[in-house]
């Protein structure tokens, strides 16, 4: 079979295919220099070394000179809050002054504003404002997307965002994955009846999986919001009816969301700023992967997720950005990846492994997206950079130059071309 796409004098391709064991084995994926990417039907072809080989060639073979620069997989984003309507601007001066979080939320503020905001809106509206943050990803360099409800809390307002979802998934170039996260807060209307409202998720839980509206089940597992034992009877609920787990866990005080992740053999753990030690050793026992939303802890102030205290334990570390109104509105993954770098002390390679590869199996999607492998889908990016270091040297700007989904080119010279 020949191309339809020749990608060269590419002066590193980060395949991103896992290597054998090494030490540290979020360095453990495949990079080469001087390089060529070959795609047809939406999905690579080859890869190599140097020349072109012939077989590969056609008469209508388009090639696309890189001149020297980085190509990698597309970024996958693993743990977003996409839809939702209105900002919370207002709560940034609470937040300089040191009011914490469940404070804010107590008094009506926080996810529950946000809740009010979303469930006034249309679905036009939120489609409109969604796509624009989509547009902006893109243009970082993202072509896979998590995206949870949880700012509906009611069956029909949940709905409401999962369709969403599955609208934008059909209209915009990034791949949408959906979560359905309706234990994200107990509802104003629940306040003095929280058990209220886990029989209510409870009895979404089924409708919403069979209109196939979400994939994942998430849930906020944090003091004040739903304890561990709420925590596993919703997700426990959940496995019975289809979903593949997920948890916020330990995110602001060590509540043991981690051990649960472990008991419950949840896909991934998210957050895990203040993991125990003891959760660490049960996401290892249990091969969840720890999903690390850096971006929020430098926005808030707070303290970083122990990456390398994961890494060295053998842990699979995914990096998502945790785009959201109230915690982290950032669309940019590119400056998630350096707040690791310059906070977190990752390497390139950690990073890299982690927001391709890693951030694949974090959404069950390890054979389709993640890295260049041959029959993988073409998803990949053009930085205007000569290597891998600049990237993270030269902070808070874009690097990326072209991005291409399903082996067609989206943003051209940093522009949306779609």
């Amino acid at each position: 079979m020949t191309a339809e796409l020749i990608i060269y004098n590419i002066g590193t391709l980060v395949v991103g295919k896992e290597l054998g064991e090494i030490k540290n084995s979020m360095e453990n994926i495949e990079v080469l220099e001087n390089a060529y990417l070959a795609i047809v039907n939406e999905k690579v072809l080859d890869y190599g070394v140097g020349n072109i080989p012939s077989k590969l060639i056609n008469d209508n073979t388009i090639f696309e000179n890189a001149l020297g620069k980085v190509v990698t997989p597309g970024i996958i984003d693993s743990h977003t809050h996409l839809v939702h309507y209105g900002s919370r601007e207002n709560e940034l001066p609470l937040k300089i002054k040191g009011v914490p979080y469940l404070e804010i939320l107590k008094s009506g503020g926080g996810i529950l504003s946000t809740v009010e905001a979303t469930r006034k809106a249309t679905k036009e509206e939120l489609f409109k404002k969604a796509k624009a943050t989509l547009d902006r990803m893109l243009c970082f360099g993202v072509t896979t997307v998590e995206s949870k409800s949880g700012y509906g809390l009611s069956l029909q307002e949940e709905i409401k965002q999962l369709e969403v979802n599955k609208e934008l998934n059909e209209k915009h170039p990034i791949d949408i994955v959906s979560t359905f996260m309706g234990a994200h807060a107990i509802p104003k209307e629940y306040k003095f009846n929280p058990n209220g409202y886990i029989d209510e998720v409870l009895k979404m839980l089924p409708i919403i999986k069979k209109k196939n509206l979400a994939e994942f089940c998430d849930i906020f597992c944090e003091d004040e919001v739903f304890s561990v034992e709420e925590s596993k009877k919703i997700l426990t609920e959940a496995r019975k009816h289809g979903y593949v787990l997920k948890i916020h866990a330990d995110e602001i005080i060590s509540l043991g969301g981690a051990e649960l992740a472990g008991e419950l053999k949840t896909l991934s753990a998210e957050h895990l700023m203040a993991i125990s030690d003891e959760g660490i050793k049960k996401l290892k026992e249990n091969n969840v992967i720890a999903n690390i939303l850096p971006a929020t802890s430098f926005n808030l102030g707070k303290n970083y997720a122990p990456v390398r205290k994961m890494i060295n334990q053998g842990i699979r570390v995914a990096i998502s950005s945790d785009y959201n109104p109230g915690s982290c509105p950032t669309e940019n993954m590119q400056l998630v990846m350096q707040i690791c770098s310059s906070q977190l002390k990752m390497t390139p390679l950690e990073i890299f492994k982690a927001v391709t590869l890693n951030a694949a199996m974090a959404l069950n999607r390890k054979d389709k997206i993640g890295s260049l492998e041959i029959n993988k889908q073409a998803d990949f990016i053009i930085y205007d950079t000569k290597n891998l270091n600049y990237i993270f040297y030269n902070f808070g700007i874009n690097h990326v130059q072209d991005v291409y989904k399903n082996g067609k080119c989206v943003v051209k010279n940093k522009h949306l071309v779609y």
